[in-house]
């Protein structure tokens, strides 16, 4: 297959660099997004021929992708970068995103399932798994076209677990390496699905040289599945890397002291109240966040531990996410719930025991990062949390750090934070005292050796590392 572009690195994933909006008089305006893969490829060069691969995710993408021809979108839109997004049929890229990867992959490797009622894997399952094949194929297809002889291809997580055997049937040629950026689940639960999609999954991240994932607890995990349905041994011979994500403190600690910042610490200040310690969260309402036992664990420390009550507020960010399906719905409904029976119940006329903001604000987010005294971290299950490592970067006087032990970042960060396990809303609540409790030497102690880890990977290493084991 002839190459396009010729291009020497190519990164695919299902959201690009850049979205669009299809504006009343009929243009388009580009809003461009942010991230490490973003910051991993300025770091490569503009020497460098690189091209990025994604797909048109709404009817202003598709729009853009229709306008290019089926070729690269605008540079004045991408910043520069050279980016191919692709116009796959809307109903295609549906069922392979919300109905394969968001309801069924997403939940395997959080183990999320309600098993006595959860996965029906039936017949309309095996026809939305045809459109997954599908939408991996039309990536495979677009990589194949757009690579030069001997190019790097980095294929990003659990939407195009497939791609990477399909690129290399039709390019035996290219150096391919997936990046999984989720956990992944141990054999027992990842054989929920059924035989032949199990080892399909695995045997298309396998046909990659290199097979990355964000903690070696996970990379374990994932070399336990190829045993326990392929047989003993990685049979391609793929090699299996760790790169832990870390915190791009440059960018997050000169953005957290612009002018819009300073202006929401201002807002939230008043909502807190003079002289009150903070408990900051900050999360998409993913159901793997765990933000509803979260805030039960603050309704029992106000009950089990009265001295708290009027001297604490919980900082209470949850952003809406995937909110097309019901689940994601319904639980947003139960953290508004939660949260306003926590008001109703022990606030006072001077003082609200939860601040809840749902409608996404970075600004404020970082705002809450500077304020907090704590920052509560407790996920079901998190391929790393970037929260986790952000907060202690920000925070102007130091915080506590209570972390789910299933967090990818308690493998770098657990020895410094207070570690909960995120079932538990008696253990947490205590969790929450002792890191209330913390004296302010200690806290800026353990927030600066957080804060060294959290930064040890910044977003350009992280993508050079891989590139460079890729290649190397």
């Amino acid at each position: 297959m002839s190459s396009t572009h010729a291009a020497e690195v190519l990164v695919a994933s299902n959201r690009g660099p850049v979205s669009y909006e299809v504006l009343e008089d009929g243009s388009l305006r580009a809003k461009r997004g942010g991230g490490g893969l973003v910051s991993g490829l300025s770091a490569i060069g503009p020497d460098t021929n690189a091209v990025w691969v994604c797909a048109a995710l709404g009817d202003g993408d598709r729009e853009a992708a229709r306008r290019a021809g089926g070729g690269l979108l605008p540079a004045e839109d991408t910043g520069g970068q050279h980016v191919r997004m692709l116009d796959i049929d809307a109903s295609v890229h549906h069922d392979a995103y919300n109905g394969i990867a968001n309801s069924v992959l997403w939940f395997v490797h959080h183990m999320l399932y309600q098993t006595p009622l959860e996965p029906v894997l039936d017949a309309e399952f095996r026809r939305q798994w045809a459109s997954y094949q599908a939408y991996n194929r039309a990536f495979a297809e677009a990589l194949a076209q757009e690579a030069a002889e001997g190019a790097a291809v980095l294929i990003q997580d659990y939407h195009l677990a497939l791609a990477p055997r399909m690129l290399r049937q039709l390019r035996p040629d290219l150096r391919i390496g997936h990046f999984s950026h989720t956990p992944w689940a141990p054999p027992d639960y990842f054989r929920l699905l059924p035989d032949d999609i199990a080892a399909e999954l695995l045997t298309g991240i396998l046909g990659a040289d290199r097979a990355a994932f964000l903690t070696q607890r996970w990379a374990d995990a994932f070399t336990d599945c190829c045993h326990a349905v392929l047989g003993p041994g990685i049979p391609s011979g793929t090699r299996i890397g760790v790169h832990g994500l870390g915190a791009d403190a440059d960018f997050l600690r000169e953005r957290a002291h612009r002018a819009d910042v300073d202006e929401r610490m201002t807002a939230l200040r008043a909502e807190v109240g003079e002289g009150r310690r903070t408990i900051v969260r900050v999360d998409r309402t993913e159901l793997s966040k765990n933000i509803v036992r979260g805030l039960l664990a603050y309704r029992q420390l106000l009950e089990s531990r009265p001295e708290w009550r009027e001297r604490v507020v919980h900082i209470a960010f949850a952003y809406p996410s995937r909110q097309d399906l019901e689940i994601y719905r319904d639980y947003t409904a139960e953290v508004r719930r939660v949260a306003e029976e926590i008001n109703s119940r022990y606030g006072t006329p001077g003082w609200t025991p939860v601040v809840l903001h749902v409608k996404d604000d970075f600004a404020r987010s970082l705002a809450a990062y500077r304020l907090a005294d704590v920052a509560l971290v407790n996920p079901i299950r998190d391929g790393m949390n970037l929260v986790a490592k952000e907060v202690p970067v920000v925070s102007d006087e130091g915080c506590a750090l209570v972390l789910s032990r299933e967090a990818g970042a308690y493998e770098e960060l657990g020895e410094d934070a207070i570690v909960v396990n995120p079932y538990d809303v008696v253990g947490t609540a205590e969790a929450l005292h002792a890191a209330l409790g913390m004296s302010p030497g200690e806290r800026a102690e353990r927030s600066k050796r957080l804060a060294a880890a959290a930064t040890a990977l910044p977003p350009e290493r992280w993508f050079l590392d891989q590139l460079d084991a890729l290649t190397g």
